[in-house]
């Protein structure tokens, strides 16, 4: 019988939130037509984007209290994120309005079933990465019983100083590291391996992609991959590998589980969607293979839909999904 995971713990006082996101908020523009171009494109839907924040919306969905630290600019654009933040049952108390850079926007093109290139329009110095120390309520963050954090929000300053501020006062709980390798958004991909190498012992839990687990440690391979992570010091080193399925390890087992299959509309939300269901299952305990099958089922479910946030499944429905995957 596999063994349930569990953190380091407890913090010393409650916790008002089940999980703090911080990183990325903007807004998604996404075609309403697929297999087309930017440059052909008629029509656009608007939806609330940022991995960070999308973690947090997946999270709300399964009955978790989140909160996201990040900023918006003094824009509509910026008032439409904090609107729909709040819509989502994600608490906004520390989403900061920065005066200046606008509100972060992101466009993508939708090939199924495995095309989706994305084109950032975040400026030089947007506000997610103008959060500072002193926009953070460490007290909150210490006491979280799980905090999320993403590369990206590793890659400027003051972000990069307001995060090892956050991760300096995590002593228990789950502290997740989203390995989120964005090319676009770093100088070198040697700048991103060496951020990752001075954040990832302050994390329990790392995931990411090939691509971005390659970025971190350095080799490709899945199975050297995870052991790379944990020899880094995290205690659950999970590893997508695309039609493969998902590999986790911890110290005492590994769990590979293969894709649900659905029809993909839009596979960009899906890494959010994995990532709330991947919080519901360390905040509940499960064992590893439960919270690997759990969370894979929920990517599955948004890649089938348009959007991301507006996507993301109840807990019920991924079960749904997962009972029919298995009839």
């Amino acid at each position: 019988m596999q063994s349930p995971l569990t953190a380091e713990g407890p913090a010393e006082r409650p916790a008002v939130y089940d999980l703090i996101t911080i990183g990325r908020s903007g807004v998604d523009v996404y075609p309403l037509q697929t297999g087309v171009g930017l440059a052909d494109v008629e029509t656009f839907g608007k939806f609330l984007g940022g991995s960070p924040t999308n973690v947090a919306v997946a999270a709300a969905r399964h009955g978790l209290r989140p909160a996201v630290i990040t900023g918006v600019g003094a824009d509509p654009f910026g008032e439409f994120v904090r609107r729909a933040i709040r819509g989502f049952g994600v608490d906004d108390a520390f989403v900061s309005t920065i005066e200046g850079p606008p509100t972060p926007v992101t466009f993508c093109e939708i090939f199924p079933p495995d095309d989706f290139p994305i084109y950032f329009y975040r400026g030089e110095h947007p506000p997610d990465l103008r959060i500072s120390p002193a926009h953070l309520d460490l007290d909150a963050i210490a006491a979280t019983d799980l905090f999320w954090f993403s590369l990206t929000g590793l890659s400027k300053e003051p972000s990069a100083a307001a995060h090892a501020a956050a991760l300096s006062v995590r002593e228990a709980g789950w502290t997740v590291f989203d390995l989120d390798w964005r090319p676009s958004l770093w100088e070198s991909r040697e700048a991103a391996h060496e951020a990752v190498r001075r954040a990832l012992p302050h994390a329990n839990v790392a995931v990411g992609n090939l691509d971005e687990v390659e970025t971190a440690v350095g080799v490709r391979d899945p199975e050297a991959a995870a052991q790379a992570l944990l020899d880094a010091g995290v205690k659950v080193a999970i590893v997508k590998m695309g039609p493969e399925g998902v590999l986790a390890r911890t110290s005492e087992e590994s769990v590979v589980v293969e894709p649900v299959e659905v029809k993909v509309v839009n596979g960009i939300g899906a890494g959010d969607a994995f990532g709330g269901a991947l919080c519901l299952g360390l905040l509940r305990g499960w064992p590893l293979e439960r919270t690997l099958r759990f969370a894979n089922a929920a990517g599955a479910f948004v890649a089938a839909r348009l959007a991301c946030a507006d996507a993301m499944p109840t807990t019920a429905e991924v079960d749904e999904l997962l009972n029919g995957a298995g009839s």
